[in-house]
């Protein structure tokens, strides 16, 4: 049998085949009607929204346009979003259930619209969605979730076999779903944005709001201030909180892609197990070739096995199942799931209307995100958006959230009790670390990550993160600094990649070590 190894280094295939236009970082204070923080898909889709209705629009972004979590997706254009309607039928009832189904599939036309109206060329293209199991334990909940499917009127199908040969004991189907290449259909949307007036800053980091004026100033890292009438956080994990906590109401989730050729014809349809550990595959056109995204292996961000094990167990299951010709790409992707798995969209306080918030949307950002700046939009244009309620960030149900947040904030407790009684080991010798890896040890009595680059180059933080001050962990498949308590990240030199966090960690000068 032929081994067919994994790309060395993490990469998008989006990105990598895409045409993204540079932007200056912002060197002045400045003016604008709605000061927008986040350039993916919510943030994106905001800003032509606004900016068609001749709204002065500013966009920023910590990092390049579209290289966060938009930028590492798998696209797929889906009200299908896992086993979630009997949920949710069960926790909000039958019509609150109907709308988040509505609110999905509108925005799913939005898409297919946009790209008609501005002849957008992003490989956009119809299939069917199957979430299947080869459980018996989970029949029951594919069965329940087809009762569900039935009374909010979605056309599906409880099926034996799908197209795809996948061992399977049932699986149900939505019919007529999408995907597409996310970053073309968005570059478009951005190109029409700016003809409309927008204005985009990247690498530049907001890291605070001014409230105390009339109008909210988003204030920089480099201390500059953006007077806006509406403020929009889009910026995956909100960067200003105002008290909200949003860190005790969502928790951060880590999933892993690689993109692979086979030798046979791909059959067609997006596919998704019900049980764990996750499974996903779906296909993409590729200069005339098929490239099968095999995707899955969620873990809560700095937990769990070393990282790369994750990709190779997605080879592991892609060997297994399908006849491989060559791995083309590896990515990974974090995402945040809230307390009832809706996500958080509006007001980020009752008592801020103009500041709003979009977060929480649980590995579907195509259609959450989309659905979002339509909330977003209205919102800030004062009209009346028959989702709004459901989605509001300040929403708290007593089922299953309290049962949920106490969950999730006892996990953050045992990972900070944890990180902070590791018992690593005094000085270990830098001299035994080889390239391209990282340890952590005790450097001067504190606790302290090491990673050596592949010019034998050392980078050393200090690894209490500047969040909440758990300790981060290695994450050797993405080379970066991950927390397990609140999901922040950190590149290998301690820059902030994902929030809470805004701040990098403190850096240790390799030439002054004791």
């Amino acid at each position: 049998m032929v081994h067919f190894h994994l790309p060395e280094h993490s990469q998008s295939y989006w990105r990598d085949t895409s045409k993204l236009k540079e932007f200056p970082s912002l060197d002045t204070s400045i003016h604008t009607e709605v000061g927008i923080v986040g350039g993916g898909i919510t943030g994106i889709t905001t800003a032509y929204l606004l900016t068609k209705q001749n709204v002065k629009v500013t966009l920023i972004d910590a990092n390049p346009i579209l290289k966060g979590t938009t930028g590492h997706t798998t696209a797929k254009i889906t009200a299908q979003h896992g086993l979630i309607y009997d949920e949710l039928i069960q926790h909000f009832g039958l019509e609150q259930a109907t709308l988040y189904y509505k609110a999905m599939d509108g925005a799913k036309q939005f898409i297919e619209n946009t790209i008609k109206e501005l002849q957008i060329k992003c490989d956009y293209y119809h299939d069917d969605a199957f979430i299947y199991t080869n459980s018996d334990q989970w029949k029951n909940d594919l069965e329940k979730e087809k009762a569900a499917y039935d009374q909010l009127g979605i056309k599906s199908e409880l099926l034996e076999a799908t197209p795809l040969q996948l061992p399977m004991k049932l699986a149900l189907q939505m019919q007529n779903q999408a995907h597409f290449h996310p970053l073309k259909y968005l570059t478009a949307l951005l190109e029409k944005s700016l003809k409309n007036g927008l204005t985009v800053y990247e690498n530049t980091v907001a890291v605070d709001i001014d409230h105390n004026h009339t109008n909210p100033v988003i204030v920089t890292k480099e201390g500059h201030r953006i007077t806006c009438n509406h403020i929009i956080s889009a910026s995956h994990f909100p960067f200003y909180d105002r008290d909200s906590f949003y860190f005790t109401r969502m928790y951060a989730e880590r999933a892993y892609v690689l993109g692979m050729q086979a030798t046979q014809k791909y059959p067609g349809g997006m596919y998704i197990n019900a049980e764990s550990p996750t499974r996903s595959v779906r296909s993409t056109k590729w200069d005339g070739k098929e490239l099968w995204l095999i995707s899955g292996e969620n873990h809560k961000t700095g937990q769990g096995k070393p990282t790369h094990e994750h990709f190779k167990s997605l080879q592991a299951f892609a060997e297994e199942n399908f006849t491989v010709a060559s791995y083309d790409y590896r990515w990974s992707a974090q995402d945040l799931t809230t307390l009832d798995k809706v996500p958080y969209i509006g007001y980020l306080k009752k008592s801020t209307p103009n500041i709003l918030v979009a977060t929480g949307f649980r590995k579907w950002g195509m259609t959450n995100g989309t659905a979002a700046a339509n909330i977003l939009t209205d919102l800030i244009m004062q009209v009346t958006n028959e989702y709004a309620e459901l989605f509001e960030p300040s929403r708290f149900k007593a089922d299953p959230s309290i049962k949920k947040f106490i969950q999730t904030n006892t996990d953050v407790a045992k990972q900070m009790i944890q990180g902070k009684l590791d018992n690593t080991n005094n000085q270990f010798d830098l001299e035994q670390l080889k390239t391209d890896q990282a340890t952590v040890t005790r450097i001067n009595g504190k606790r302290s990550g090491v990673y050596k680059d592949i010019e034998n180059q050392l980078h050393i933080v200090d690894t209490t993160c500047t969040h909440l001050k758990c300790e981060v962990e290695w994450n050797s498949g993405e080379r970066t600094w991950d927390c397990p308590c609140h999901g922040s990240r950190f590149s290998y030199t301690g820059e902030v990649i994902n929030g809470p966090a805004n701040k990098p960690l403190k850096k240790m000068d390799p030439d002054k070590l004791n």
